[in-house]
C-alpha cells in the first residue's frame, strides 16, 4: 500500500486478495513452528499434521502467483519474501523424506531450492540493512548443500560452497558479527565432507565422475528358484553416528551419509526441475514403501537411543526387520570380574548429558561399576523379541560378539575390526573403512590397495566382475550346509542380502591383504560363519586376486595358491 493512499481507495477485491494471503501467510508459519513439537518418532502421530502444513503451503505458493501483481503493489511483496516460502516447501519435502524414507521426495526439495537460486529470489537481501536477513540467506544454501550432498550434486555442492563462501565473507564484513567463527566452521565441514571419498573415479578428460552407491536395478544378486530363505523384509533402521572427530555435515558423520545410502534405492525423479502450480501433493507419494524407514540419530544420549530404539521395535510389522547401526567410539570394561555377563564386555559410547555428568567425572567410578554412557550388548536383550540385524563399526566392536539368542528370532550381528594397519589409520577420519566396505566394495578395496584414483572404464570393468562374485557369494551363503539359519533367514531382503555378501567380500579381501596380519584386523559375525565355505572359501580367494590383478595391485596379497607350491 503506498503512503499517498489510504484503505478507502484500494479496491475491495484487491484488499480481499491482501487479506487472504496475510491469512495464509500467517497460518503457514504457525503450522511450520508447529513442527518442531510433533513427536520425532513414532510413524504415525506426524503425519495428519505434515498433510495439513503442505496443504497450506500449497494454497499459499498457487495464490502469491495468482495474485503476484496485486501482491507486488497493494502489499509490497517482495522477492526475497517468496523465496523464504520457496524455501520452506522445500524444507517440508526434505522432512517429509527424512520421515518417510522416500528419496523421491529429495528431488522434490531439490526443485524448489534449485528455482530460490535460478531466479535470485534471495539477490535483494544483501541491499538491505538487515543482518537476519542475510542469515536467512545462508541458512538455505546450507539445507541446499546437503540435499545435493545427498543427491550426489557434487559439482554443484562446489559451486554452492563457492557462493556460501563468499556471502559469508560479505557478511561478516557488512555487519561485523558474532557468529563469523559459526559459519567458517560451516564451509570446513562442508569441504572436508566433498574430500571424503578416499578413492575417485575418472573419465577420459580426467574430471571426476559421481559414481552413486544406492541400491539400482539390477546390483543385487537374485534368488535361485527353489532357493529357501526366509521372507523377512527390513522395515526399520537405526543409523548412529558417535565417533569422535569423524568428518561431518550438519547432523550427519560420513559413516552414517554411506550407510544411509546402503540402505536406500536410487530415487526417481517424480517431477520437473521447477516448480509448478499442483506439485505439492505429498500424498501422492509411491504406494509401497521402497525403502526402510530410518531413523539419523547423531551423538545420541542413551535415553535418546533407548527411546528410539524402543519405538521401533514397538511399531515394527509383522515378519518385519529392525536393523541397528552402530558407528562409535569404543567404551572399554575396566575391571575383570567373575562372571562374564553381557554388560561385562563395554560397548559404544552414547553421548553424555553434561548437567548429569559433571558430578560423576570428578569421583573415580568404583571397579564393579559398569559405564552409564554406553551401549552394552546387554541393551540390546529386549530388542531381540523380533528379528534383529546388528552392524557394529566401533574399536570395540568385538563386545558384540557376546551375544544370546534368548528368544529363537533371527538374530545378526556384523562386526568391524578393531585394529587397522598403521598406513590405514590416518584415514579414520574420512570415515571408517568397514562401513567404506558395506557401501562400496570396490571403492574399500581400491583404498586399501593404496589408489588414489581409478579411469571409469577400469572401474565399470572391476564392478561388472563384483557382481559375478557377489552371485558366488550368494551361492556359497545358501548351499552352505554349516551356516547358521538366522542368515538365511535374512537373505530374502534384498538390502540385508547386499549388506551379507558385502561383508563376506570384506572378510575375504582383508584377510589375503599382506597389511592384514593380526586376527583382530579381520571383520567377525555373531553367528560365526563358516569360514571354510564362505570368508575363507577358495573360489573367493581366486576372485579377489582376479579383482587384483585387474586393478594391477596382486603384489598386495597373498596368493596362498602359490605359496603352497
Amino acid at each position: 500500500m503506498t503512503g499517498a493512499e489510504t484503505e478507502d481507495d484500494i479496491p475491495s477485491g484487491e484488499r480481499k486478495t491482501v487479506t487472504d494471503f496475510c491469512y495464509l501467510l500467517d497460518k503457514s508459519k504457525q503450522l511450520f513452528n508447529g513442527l518442531r513439537d510433533l513427536p520425532q518418532y513414532g510413524h504415525k502421530q506426524w503425519q495428519s499434521y505434515f498433510g495439513r502444513t503442505f496443504d497450506v503451503y500449497t494454497k499459499l505458493w498457487k495464490f502469491q502467483q495468482q495474485h503476484r501483481q496485486v501482491l507486488d503493489s497493494r502489499y509490497g511483496l517482495k522477492r526475497w519474501q517468496i523465496g523464504e516460502v520457496a524455501s520452506k516447501i522445500g524444507q517440508l519435502y526434505y522432512h517429509y523424506y527424512l520421515r518417510t524414507s522416500e528419496t523421491s521426495y529429495l528431488n522434490e526439495a531439490f526443485s524448489f531450492y534449485s528455482a530460490i537460486r535460478q531466479r535470485s529470489y534471495y539477490f535483494q537481501v544483501n541491499k538491505e540493512d538487515r543482518p537476519e536477513l542475510v542469515v536467512k540467506k545462508l541458512r538455505y544454501y546450507a539445507r541446499y548443500i546437503v540435499v545435493c550432498l545427498l543427491l550426489n550434486k557434487m559439482d554443484l555442492v562446489k559451486v554452492l560452497v563457492k557462493e556460501l563462501s563468499e556471502e559469508i565473507e560479505d557478511y561478516t564484513q557488512r555487519f561485523k558479527t558474532e557468529d563469523q567463527l559459526e559459519w567458517n566452521l560451516v564451509l570446513q565441514e562442508v569441504a572436508a565432507f566433498v574430500e571424503a571419498d578416499p578413492v575417485v573415479v575418472l573419465n577420459d578428460a580426467n574430471s571426476v565422475v559421481i559414481i552413486s552407491s544406492r541400491l539400482q536395478e539390477g546390483s543385487v544378486p537374485p534368488l535361485e528358484q527353489g532357493m529357501v530363505v526366509g521372507q523377512l523384509v527390513l522395515a526399520d533402521a537405526l543409523i548412529i553416528g558417535n565417533c569422535n572427530n569423524q568428518v561431518k555435515f550438519s547432523e550427519l558423520t560420513i559413516d552414517m551419509f554411506r550407510m544411509l545410502q546402503a540402505l536406500e534405492r536410487e530415487p526417481v525423479n517424480l517431477a520437473t526441475q521447477n516448480p509448478k502450480q499442483g506439485m505439492l501433493e505429498p500424498s501422492e507419494k509411491p504406494a509401497k514403501r521402497e525403502n526402510p524407514h530410518k531413523y539419523l540419530l547423531y551423538k545420541p544420549t542413551f535415553s535418546q537411543l533407548f527411546a528410539f530404539l524402543s519405538a521401533s521395535f514397538k511399531e515394527l510389522p509383522a515378519n518385519s526387520v529392525l536393523l541397528v547401526y552402530l558407528s562409535a567410539t569404543g567404551v572399554f570394561p575396566i575391571g575383570h570380574s567373575n562372571y562374564e555377563g553381557p554388560y561385562d564386555f563395554g560397548g559404544v559410547l552414547t553421548n553424555t548429558n553434561r548437567d548429569v555428568v559433571n558430578g560423576e567425572t570428578v569421583q573415580k567410578r568404583n571397579q564393579t561399576q559398569k559405564e552409564m554412557h554406553c551401549l552394552h550388548p546387554g541393551d540390546l536383550f529386549p530388542f531381540t523379541r523380533k528379528p534383529l540385524f546388528i552392524v557394529v563399526d566401533s574399536s570395540n566392536s568385538t563386545a558384540y560378539k557376546n551375544f544370546t539368542n534368548l528368544f529363537g528370532q533371527p538374530l545378526v550381528c556384523l562386526l568391524s575390526p578393531t585394529v587397522y594397519p598403521k598406513s590405514l589409520q590416518d584415514q579414520s577420519l574420512r570415515g571408517s573403512l568397514f562401513t567404506l566396505f558395506l557401501y562400496s566394495p570396490l571403492l574399500a578395496f581400491s583404498t586399501i590397495c593404496g589408489l588414489n584414483s581409478v579411469q571409469r572404464g577400469l572401474w565399470d570393468k572391476a564392478q561388472e566382475f563384483l557382481s559375478k562374485v557377489y552371485h558366488d557369494i550368494g551361492q556359497m551363503i545358501t548351499r552352505s550346509r554349516t551356516i547358521d539359519q538366522a542368515f538365511l533367514q535374512f537373505f530374502g531382503d534384498e538390502f540385508l542380502r547386499l549388506l551379507l555378501i558385502r561383508f563376506v567380500f570384506c572378510s575375504a579381501a582383508l584377510r589375503l591383504h599382506k597389511l592384514f596380519r593380526e586376527s583382530q584386523s579381520f571383520p567377525e559375525s555373531y553367528p560365526e560363519l563358516p569360514k571354510q565355505d564362505t570368508v575363507e572359501s577358495s573360489v573367493l580367494q581366486k576372485h579377489i586376486l582376479e579383482l587384483a590383478s585387474m586393478l594391477e595391485v596382486q603384489s598386495l596379497f597373498r596368493d596362498d595358491s602359490l605359496e603352497a607350491d
